[in-house]
């Protein structure tokens, strides 16, 4: 009974003060999940609750030694959670929340039946196409963390996508060919986008500045990228600043529209 006391007495600050850490909890499981850096965080969890058991079982120096431990690991944290951080606070500062989403919709795990808008079928129709033909392209996908500070780089656009509009900008004799484009929403934001390019990777020799760029994007927002080589006309898919493999193009589009979703 004093534990539904104590639930009736809380205020209304509380409530708030909870829900907001189960945001961040969640947004930080996001940034982690599918990545490296989860195997980790798990680590972390582990040396920090085995810091509490021997302070429990007052074994005074493994506790010692853990403790000293956290103390100064969170130097190092810093260090190998950098891409992660950059992620998060790129999160936190997105412009999205008041003209690409209703704030509702930040929700959306809360539902089970989550879409994204975006024709990702004549998307991968069109680097197909350019697949046959060897034109290069490369295709950013926005999601959570708003690329405004990349589209002034190039020309805004409000063009809805369609994979006669994706094939024309590309087209090699098209002003518009060079550079990136960003798509959101289903709406072409903007052509010829300068992006970070990676410079760091090792990547085979046979792909050039395009997939470096799809690499930088990809790693240091939460943007998806799709790169089409104009040597060899293979695709390639981009997130978190790795290659994701897939085996045919049914198995791509579904990678994509998950990913979105």
């Amino acid at each position: 009974m004093d534990i539904f006391k104590d639930i009736l007495n809380l205020r209304f600050i509380d409530y708030l003060d909870v829900v907001v850490v189960a945001l961040l909890l969640y947004y930080l499981y996001k940034l982690v999940k599918g990545t490296v850096a989860i195997n980790i965080f798990i680590g972390i969890i582990i040396i920090y609750g085995a810091f509490k058991l021997t302070g429990f079982l007052d074994m005074q120096l493994l506790n010692g030694l853990l403790k000293g431990f956290i103390e100064v690991g969170i130097i190092a944290l810093i260090v190998v959670f950098q891409p992660e951080i950059r992620k998060f606070l790129l999160m936190v500062g997105s412009t999205n929340f008041g003209h690409r989403f209703k704030f509702l919709q930040r929700f959306k795990f809360l539902k089970t039946d989550a879409t994204s808008t975006t024709d990702v079928d004549a998307i991968v129709s069109a680097c197909n196409k350019m697949s046959m033909s060897k034109t290069g392209a490369l295709i950013v996908f926005e999601r959570n963390n708003n690329l405004d500070f990349l589209t002034s780089s190039g020309d805004e656009m409000n063009i809805k996508v369609t994979q006669p509009i994706i094939e024309s900008i590309f087209f090699k004799n098209s002003p518009l060919h060079d550079g990136a484009i960003i798509v959101s929403n289903n709406i072409v934001k903007a052509t010829r986008v300068i992006l970070p390019v990676n410079n760091e990777k090792n990547i085979p020799q046979r792909f050039g500045l395009r997939h470096r760029a799809a690499i930088g994007v990809t790693e240091k927002t939460d943007a998806l990228a799709l790169a089409v080589s104009e040597e060899t006309g293979h695709i390639s898919y981009f997130k978190d600043g790795e290659f994701i493999a897939f085996e045919d193009t049914s198995q791509l589009v579904s990678a994509i529209k998950k990913d979105l979703a």
